[in-house]
């Protein structure tokens, strides 16, 4: 856990791409910037007296721009405080503001069942509004492998997939058996995923190519409000109005761990790629955290070359490549050149060279893969709590509590 403070009930987190920061919006109708290094508050302000339901960093233009309950879109300098644009945006409640990744484009959704696109180099003018759903809207988000396409989340019980220039919906996903609140796309690695949360207490995991949905994840005991896709590790990550965080594999669908910090209903979860932390927004405050570990999973062989995993990709590097007349000073950056080696079936845990450096296993989800060190082939593969080479290349698995397996060199039992 890296920061916990107590405010008035958040309605949205997020982090800011570049600084320490957390964007909290409240019920109460303000937006709080923390920073969570030093633990302060850096900015507060009074949007409004009524709930300001999201709130995300423009930090492009280092501004802010909250949506609330009395219709109006704001747009703040966080530098200055300044309010840069204030205009009536929607007749009903915003639900949700979303950035475009990189056009100059706000999407916002509301009660009055529409949603609408924004562009601040046309002084905010709204230049595409998209009707369809038939109840609230209460989330949208960009597709961050298609910029050009969105979901939006529903409480009609659907989810609806759009593109920016065209007023209808692509296609509609309807699975849940009540209200959808929240919505996010699968960002790492190339399956077409979609997860979304529900007031029938299940988030569902979409395949949005062929339309279907691929696991529900059951559990919470209560509306699930907010939902993610881990950007840099193997994990969903569900929030409920239960009180609880559930981390669940984002590939075998397994819980793996229950967060409960006693603040009352989870209402947000805010991310960024290239980071391990999380932000959780409840009715009693906002919580970081930070989940995996800082130790890369790598190995060397006795000839200077190390292979490490990155994610599910797999690089590789060669220390020899320095050459003896290099002067590097000590602690200084080996100028060295990586190569992508191959991926990975499964999302690695740990890797070991076997003693001759010329295979490769791979550990993790209890299971293991052996892979030729230099092409990465897949030779061999099996289930392993645990895994061991011996000094002559033979290697056992630890298959269970009770069972253990000894093979030969050429990957006979």
């Amino acid at each position: 856990r890296k920061l916990a403070q107590r405010s008035e009930r958040v309605k949205s987190a997020d982090l800011h791409p570049t600084e320490p920061w957390i964007l909290s919006s409240l019920y109460s109708g303000s937006v709080c910037i923390w920073n969570y290094q030093t633990q302060t508050m850096v900015k507060s302000f009074e949007v409004t007296e009524l709930p300001v339901r999201s709130a995300k960093f423009i930090a492009r233009k280092q501004w802010v721009v909250a949506g609330a309950d009395d219709m109006f879109i704001r747009v703040y300098n966080y530098n200055t405080m300044d309010k840069v644009k204030v205009f009536e945006a929607h007749t009903d409640y915003i639900r949700c503001v979303a950035v475009h990744p990189t056009q100059p484009f706000v999407l916002s959704s509301s009660d009055d069942m529409l949603i609408k696109l924004w562009d601040w180099d046309k002084g905010w003018a709204c230049t595409h509004i998209f009707e369809g759903h038939s109840h609230y809207v209460m989330q949208v988000t960009f597709n961050p492998k298609d910029t050009n396409t969105f979901a939006s989340a529903s409480l009609d019980r659907t989810i609806k997939i759009w593109s920016i220039g065209s007023p209808d919906p692509n296609f509609t996903l309807d699975g849940h058996s009540k209200g959808v609140n929240c919505v996010d796309y699968f960002t790492g690695g190339d399956r077409p995923f979609l997860i979304t949360g529900s007031d029938d207490q299940t988030a569902k995991v979409w395949d949005y190519q062929t339309k279907s949905c691929v696991q529900t994840l059951e559990g919470h005991a209560h509306n699930v409000s907010a939902v993610c896709f881990h950007p840099e590790l193997p994990i969903i990550i569900t929030g409920s109005e239960d009180g609880t965080v559930r981390l669940w594999h984002s590939t075998t669908y397994r819980l793996e761990n229950t967060l409960n910090y006693g603040l009352e209903r989870v209402w947000a979860l805010g991310y960024m790629k290239g980071s391990r932390r999380i932000v959780i927004g409840y009715d009693e405050g906002t919580i970081m955290i930070k989940i995996g570990r800082e130790v890369p999973v790598a190995s060397m062989d006795n000839s200077g070359k190390i292979i490490w995993a990155k994610h599910n990709e797999i690089q590789t590097v060669n220390i020899k490549t320095v050459g003896a007349g290099n002067e590097i000073a000590d602690g200084e950056r080996l100028p060295l050149a990586v190569k992508e080696l191959g991926s990975c079936d499964l999302y690695p845990q740990n890797l070991r060279h076997n003693p001759n450096g010329r295979f490769v296993v791979v550990c993790g989800d209890g299971e293991y893969i052996i892979y030729t060190a230099l092409a990465w082939r897949n030779r061999s593969f099996g289930s392993a709590l645990e895994f061991a080479w011996s000094s002559d290349g033979e290697y056992a698995v630890r298959e269970s509590t009770s069972r253990i397996k000894i093979y030969s060199k050429n990957f006979q039992v």
